[in-house]
């Protein structure tokens, strides 16, 4: 009873239900967001959410609360081998799509590549660059913000109910079903497609990452097991970006 602040104690108990209405909450706005900066380019207000799911074991936990869902200190060992096995399984997830689909739209790669807003004529001469700069953000906002709500909160919260094993179940399916709107329902030469056969292989790929975010958690004893494992995902995919496709 003392996991959740006082403030929404009132309203939840810290189950299932409440792990539902905080992945509709921030799920449902993170999702539209994605798919009109796919339109804009402009990544601003998706950057807003990430900042919001930083912060949400504060909003919503007590310190009690945050220890529970891993907000703890990692065995820091642990850290590295989670990092080495994030770009691991993101090199594995590259290749195989690659030869699926070698450069088409079909490729989630390259369709997320197109978001990368880069200056006319200026890639070659300052690709490195551009690389590290993309590279330190994509390290940074969503591993943190994704990690501490869907490995933290949305995991918590599905414990009790169902064991940490089946949890790590339900948050692997919302974080693989939310990033549908990073690939799979895709917009190009102005309209809007569905993917079927690609959405499918990308949501895959994305349940497989969560359950190792999972066990990188567990690896570390701590919530940063899966933030660094994360990060070392989005470092390796933003280097096959840089330096296989654009």
């Amino acid at each position: 009873m003392d996991t959740l602040n006082k403030v929404w104690s009132r309203f939840f108990k810290f189950d299932w239900k409440f792990g539902l209405f905080v992945i509709l909450l921030l799920g449902i706005p993170r999702f539209i967001l994605v798919l009109q900066a796919n339109i804009s380019g402009g990544y601003g207000l998706v950057s807003i959410i990430f900042v919001a799911m930083w912060f949400s074991p504060f909003i919503f936990l007590t310190r009690k609360g945050r220890k529970e869902i891993g907000l703890k200190k990692p065995r820091f060992l642990q850290l590295l081998y989670s990092f080495i096995l994030g770009a691991l399984f993101c090199g594995l997830a590259f290749y195989i799509t690659h030869f699926i689909y070698g450069d088409s739209l079909g490729n989630s790669f390259a369709y997320i590549s197109k978001s990368y807003l880069l200056p006319e004529g200026q890639l070659d001469a300052n690709r490195f660059m551009f690389f590290i700069t993309f590279a330190i953000s994509g390290m940074i906002f969503s591993p943190i913000g994704e990690e501490l709500f869907f490995r933290g909160i949305v995991h918590g919260s599905f414990v009790e109910q169902f064991g940490e094993r089946k949890a790590s179940f339900f948050d692997s399916a919302a974080f693989a079903l939310t990033h549908l709107a990073h690939f799979g329902i895709i917009y190009n030469l102005g309209t809007w497609s569905f993917l079927p056969v690609p959405a499918l292989l990308w949501v895959l790929f994305m349940f497989a990452l969560s359950q190792l975010l999972f066990r990188c958690k567990q690896l570390s004893d701590s919530i940063f097991g899966a933030i660094v494992c994360h990060a070392g995902f989005n470092f390796a995919m933003i280097y096959f970006i840089f330096y296989h496709i654009l």
